[in-house]
C-alpha cells in the first residue's frame, strides 16, 4: 500500500483520483493539490473514499516541498502544467520522492515539446536513489506501451508506426477543446513533425493529412502534427525507419482555430492591453469553455492506437492495436470525458506499478523503458481494455 499527492485538479487529475479511490488495496493514502482550492473540494465531494486537499502554487518548488513534507507521499503524480514539470521534479529530488507525469515539460514562452529538459534530470535522480515516469498517459502513455507490446511480442522487426488519435465526441459547443484550451491550442497550431530514417522532417501545422477508417467511429481526415512520444520512441524502438503522429478534428474546431488564429488570439506573447501585459493564449483559454465541464454534454466515442508495420518470422507484418472509448460511458463512471479519462486510467496504472514494485528504477524513465504486459494487463482491468486487429 502506498501514499500519494496527486498535484492539479482538473479533467484529468479528477479522473486520476477516482481511479486511484477505487484500488485502496494500493492507494492508502490519496492526497489531492491544486492551485485552485475549490476545484479540490469538488472532487472530494464526489470520492465517497476519504481524501485530504491542500493549496498549493506548483510553479513554486518551494510550495511543493512544503506540500511533500506534510503528506509524506511515496509517490507525486502530477497532472498539472507541462510547465511545471521542472519545479514539481525539483521537489521530488529535494524530499527524496518518486515522481509520475502526463506529459513533457514546455516553457511557458515558446511552443517547443522536448523531453530535453527532464532527461537532463536522470542523473540527479540516479544519485538520489529516485525514480521519475515520464509520459503515463495514453498519447504519450499508452501508444508507446503499445509499441513496446508490439516490440516484445508481436514483431522481430518494427519498420513504421503511425499513433492514429480520432475523437468522434460532439460536446455540442461551436468550439471546445477537450484538455487544457492553452495546451492544446499550443500543440496543434506547433510546426509538424516525424522521425524517418534517422532524421526529423518538418511541415506547416495542420498541412499534411490522410483519411483513416477508424473501427468504431468510422472514416475521419487525421492531421500530421508533432507529439513527444515520437521522441523516446525512435531512441527506444529498436530498427524503426519511420514514426509519425496524426489527430483529428471537426471542421467546426479547424475553422474557428484559423479564425482566433488570424486575429491573433493564438499569441503566445505577451501584448498590451489597458496598461497591462496579458498573453492572448491565456484571455483565450479563459472564456472557452472548461474541458472538465465537457462530460455533461459530450456523445460518440474516440478510438486511439498505433498502426505497426514490420516483419515477423521472416514474413511482412501489420496491425493496429487500439482502444475504443465513449464518452457517455466515461461520465456515467467518474463524471468526465473520455479525453480526460483516457488520460487518467493509465495515470493510475503507472503509478499502481510503481507503487507495488512491478516497475522500479532509479533515474528518468520513459513508460516504454519497461515490461510492457503488466501495463496491458491493467489497462483491460481498469476501464480502458484493447484489441489487436491483423491488418
Amino acid at each position: 500500500m502506498g501514499r500519494v499527492v496527486i498535484i492539479g485538479a482538473g479533467g484529468v487529475g479528477s479522473v486520476v483520483v477516482h481511479k486511484c479511490a477505487q484500488v485502496p488495496e494500493v492507494f492508502e493514502k490519496i492526497f489531492l493539490a491544486s492551485r485552485t482550492l475549490e476545484r479540490c473540494r469538488k472532487i472530494q465531494a464526489d470520492i465517497d473514499s476519504p481524501i485530504e486537499i491542500f493549496q498549493v502554487d506548483a510553479d513554486i518548488s518551494s510550495e511543493v516541498v512544503e506540500l511533500i513534507r506534510k503528506c509524506e507521499p511515496d509517490l507525486v503524480v502530477n497532472t498539472a502544467l507541462p510547465y511545471q514539470d521542472l519545479s514539481i521534479m525539483d521537489a521530488c529530488l529535494a524530499t527524496g520522492v518518486d515522481y509520475l507525469d502526463t506529459a513533457n515539460y514546455e516553457p511557458p514562452d515558446e511552443a517547443k515539446f522536448c523531453y530535453k529538459w527532464q532527461w537532463d534530470y536522470r542523473e540527479r535522480f540516479e544519485k538520489r536513489g529516485t525514480m521519475a515516469l515520464l509520459g503515463s498517459g495514453f498519447d504519450p502513455g499508452v501508444t508507446n506501451v503499445f509499441c513496446a507490446y508490439a516490440q516484445k511480442k508481436l514483431f522481430d522487426e518494427i519498420h513504421y508506426i503511425d499513433i492514429l488519435d480520432a475523437n468522434a465526441g460532439d460536446h455540442g459547443h461551436p468550439f471546445a477543446t477537450n484538455f487544457n484550451p492553452e495546451i492544446n491550442i499550443r500543440e496543434v497550431t506547433a510546426k509538424a513533425r516525424y522521425f524517418e530514417d534517422g532524421k526529423w522532417v518538418e511541415e506547416d501545422a495542420l498541412s499534411v493529412h490522410q483519411t483513416y477508417d477508424f473501427p468504431e467511429i468510422g472514416t475521419k481526415k487525421a492531421y500530421l502534427m508533432y507529439h513527444e512520444e515520437i521522441e523516446s520512441l525512435a531512441i527506444n524502438i529498436k530498427g524503426v525507419k519511420r514514426i509519425r503522429f496524426w489527430m483529428t478534428f471537426s471542421e467546426s474546431y479547424l475553422t474557428h482555430l484559423k479564425a482566433l488564429e488570424n486575429v491573433g488570439m493564438t499569441r503566445i506573447d505577451p501584448v498590451l492591453y489597458e496598461g497591462h501585459s496579458i498573453v492572448p493564449l491565456q484571455f483565450l483559454k479563459s472564456v472557452l469553455p472548461d474541458p472538465a465541464s465537457l462530460g455533461k454534454s459530450t456523445r460518440g466515442k474516440t478510438c486511439i492506437g498505433c498502426r505497426i508495420e514490420g516483419v515477423k518470422d521472416g514474413a511482412p507484418k501489420k496491425v493496429f492495436i487500439y482502444n475504443v472509448c465513449d464518452h457517455e460511458a466515461c461520465f456515467a463512471e467518474v463524471g468526465s470525458q473520455a479525453v480526460s479519462y483516457t488520460t487518467g486510467v493509465p495515470t493510475m496504472i503507472g503509478a499502481m506499478l510503481m507503487l507495488t514494485g512491478v516497475w522500479q528504477g532509479k533515474g528518468v524513465f520513459n513508460i516504454e523503458e519497461f515490461d510492457p504486459e503488466p501495463f496491458m494487463d491493467k489497462l483491460m482491468k481498469h476501464g480502458l481494455p484493447w484489441k489487436i486487429m491483423e491488418m
